[in-house]
């Protein structure tokens, strides 16, 4: 995991170090730069996992010079790939997946992208043809930002490190869409800077005499793959390729852990690093590390989850107490460093990382993407109503598993009658078929697309165009931050599109969401949290915090000349009267405190990038 930073034509040695730089928590270990002719400097920033020898560094050139590649990433199955190509003739000097991919882009070309099982964003410089190859992976797991800033190409792996091209920064244009669209605005190239554009994941870019163009090359839709017959084929399947990739991404020469949070996905994920290594000790020596971030007295709490699972698989584990205060006063800095807009603090999960780092533990095994696959959402319960439409007894069964899963830390979700439910879905959902209306996508004009169930459809835009995207964007910050790399077994794209062929029926039903996790892990994992049906999700109990540690914090600054003032902030006054409410409990409400906090981000992120950038 690393930071890369690229100019066509080059940048002075000192300029472009500066900008570098700013990527140092990226990649503290060491950083390479390199300059060919006048025409690229190509900068990385270097977290050792694989090959943390010096053999391993980057800018790496190929054996004749023609290519130089920084990449900021991992290839999982690199072993397998060199394999391939030590059978067609090539040789290697290091141990490096850097190396394996480099040397299957001179081997196979762009086509390369769909050998890898991982996650990349990558630019490598063709010095015979003085052009450029962009990608990053297929599902964005990896950042990317590029500009044209007077008549120079620039690309890195965040912002800032782009910030200093610039004569001035303004804000974007589309800075009042994007604030109120938080969870949508990932999947496009609107930045919150005017100039930055994001390269989109799944995508491939070629920069050819200062022009850049871009292609998708990766599409679910278009690997949909046949599953088994039978419901118990579908959970073995499912078990096997989930082992493996917990497998592959075990593949470390540091050490590596999990963020356990207590909740289904999380205690998978280290019931099959467990399973892994008791059956064949030689996929990691060093995994057993835990870390579950705890919220004492709160009804977020749930790291007694937490300790079922590690006592139940015989492992240690560090628990750490989030107490908003002991980071607070970093927030500016934190905020600077992510760049972006959050709809809820991002404290809790810097101080998990955080105390990850503290422990020597450089790599987490996390289970993100799960929610999104398997429907793990109270909405994606609902939309499989339509599909069970002509089956009363699955329809009962959805209804039960919806009225089931009201969050333990939510009072937005009121328990209602199952007829009322089905009958107000039904009509809204009717009403939009027999109007032409489908599950907003981009891609839903694709055949298969139109082939998937409702809830299909529901899941792969919640996967691929809104929520998920958000969350690893938010998730590559907090742990590079850090210098953590986090890796995800169920975003492997081979999980994806076999959990996209599958049935709405094999991700809900018998009484549970997530029905196919839930029986292929049962045999590894605590019965009370295997078949647990409760929700909590990962966040801050901000409702708390805002009436007790961080009270007087909130009335400062909403009180404060340079909020009221802000030209970033809605309606200041208006959410000023919001704000002072939930301090003076006089509104309790969880969702209401989250929607402050998502309007009240603006004026954080004004005073940490804008202004502190304007002020240098």
């Amino acid at each position: 995991m690393c930071g890369i930073l690229g100019t066509v034509p080059a940048t002075p040695y000192e300029s472009f170090k500066n900008s570098l730089d700013t990527l140092t928590h990226r990649g503290p270990d060491s950083f390479g730069i390199e300059s060919i002719d006048d025409n690229v400097s190509l900068g990385h920033r270097r977290l050792s996992i694989l090959d943390i020898s010096a053999k391993g560094h980057q800018p790496m050139s190929g054996d004749d010079d023609r290519y130089t590649i920084v990449f900021n990433g991992e290839i999982y199955n690199f072993l397998e790939i060199k394999k391939e190509l030590l059978n067609l003739g090539h040789s290697f000097k290091s141990t490096s997946d850097t190396e394996v991919l480099l040397k299957s882009y001179i081997q196979w070309g762009e086509k390369s992208m769909l050998k890898f099982n991982g996650m990349w964003a990558l630019a490598i410089w063709d010095n015979q043809k003085k052009q450029m190859f962009l990608s990053r992976d297929r599902f964005g797991k990896k950042p990317l930002f590029y500009a044209f800033i007077n008549e120079k190409f620039i690309f890195a792996s965040e912002m800032k490190a782009i910030f200093p091209y610039f004569d001035k920064l303004e804000v974007s244009d589309d800075f009042d869409w994007m604030k109120k669209n938080i969870f949508f605005y990932e999947t496009t190239d609107k930045c919150l800077i005017k100039g930055i554009k994001r390269f989109p994941a799944g995508y491939n870019g070629n920069l050819v005499d200062g022009k850049l163009t871009t292609y998708r090359y990766w599409n679910t839709l278009d690997h949909l793959v046949e599953v088994p017959k039978t419901y118990g084929e579908q959970v073995e399947h499912f078990r096997e390729l989930f082992m493996d990739s917990c497998k592959l991404r075990m593949r470390s020469d540091v050490s590596i852990g999990t963020a356990l949070s207590g909740g289904l996905d999380s205690s998978a994920t280290i019931a099959a690093m467990a399973n892994l290594s008791k059956n064949n000790n030689s996929y990691a020596k060093d995994w057993q590390h835990a870390f579950v971030a705890s919220f004492p007295g709160t009804p977020l709490d749930e790291s007694h989850y937490a300790k079922m699972v590690t006592d139940h698989l015989g492992l240690q584990s560090t628990f750490i107490d989030i107490e908003p205060l002991e980071h607070w006063s970093k927030l500016e800095e934190y905020f600077y460093l992510f760049e972006d807009l959050y709809i809820t603090s991002p404290l809790p999960m810097i101080m998990l990382y955080g105390a990850v780092k503290k422990n020597g533990v450089t790599v987490t095994l996390d289970g993100h993407g799960a929610d999104e696959l398997l429907s793990g959402y109270q909405q994606g319960t609902l939309e499989s109503l339509w599909d069970a439409r002509f089956n009363m007894k699955k329809t009962k069964d959805i209804l039960d598993i919806y009225q089931g899963s009201v969050n333990e830390d939510e009072t937005q979700y009121s328990r209602t009658s199952n007829y009322k439910l089905f009958y107000n879905y039904m009509v809204k959902k009717g009403v939009k078929k027999i109007m032409g209306q489908t599950i907003p996508s981009r891609d839903q004009d694709h055949p298969n697309f139109k082939k998937l169930d409702n809830l299909t459809q529901y899941l792969y835009a919640m996967f691929h165009e809104n929520i998920l995207p958000t969350l690893l964007r938010n998730y590559d910050r907090y742990a590079m931050i850090n210098s953590v790399e986090i890796r995800m077994p169920f975003m492997d794209h081979r999980i994806v599109s076999f959990v996209n062929s599958l049935p709405y029926s094999s991700k809900l039903g018998d009484g549970y969401t997530k029905r196919i996790i839930r029986d292929a892990l049962d045999p590894y994992l605590p019965k009370e949290v295997t078949w647990r049906k409760s929700k909590i999700g990962f966040s801050s109990p901000i409702v708390d915090w805002m009436q007790n540690e961080l009270s007087e914090w909130f009335m400062d600054s909403i009180n404060s000349k340079s909020f009221l003032e802000s030209n970033l902030v809605e309606k200041p006054d208006f959410l000023r009267e919001r704000i002072t409410k939930i301090v003076t409990k006089e509104n309790s409400n969880f969702t209401q405190a989250q929607k402050c906090w998502s309007e009240f981000s603006p004026y954080i992120w004004e005073k940490a990038v804008l202004n502190r950038t304007l002020n240098k």
